[in-house]
């Protein structure tokens, strides 16, 4: 698996709160919540970042 990109990231503290209540309710950590949101905003744009080769390879 690639390494992933760290990111500071700065929120208002209600948009914090909120993404803390729907990860609890999702069973998520807050950090794959956003990961979450983002991807769906993505694809919802049609912007969906690219596979690589590599995030095809199962784990031996």
């Amino acid at each position: 698996m690639p390494e992933r990109k760290k990111l500071l990231l700065r929120l208002d503290p209600a948009v914090y709160e909120a993404i803390a209540r729907w990860a609890a309710d999702d069973l998520r950590s807050i950090n794959a919540q956003i990961e979450y949101a983002l991807r769906r905003a993505l694809k919802e744009a049609g912007r969906e970042p690219r596979r690589s080769p590599e995030d095809d390879k199962s784990p031996d």
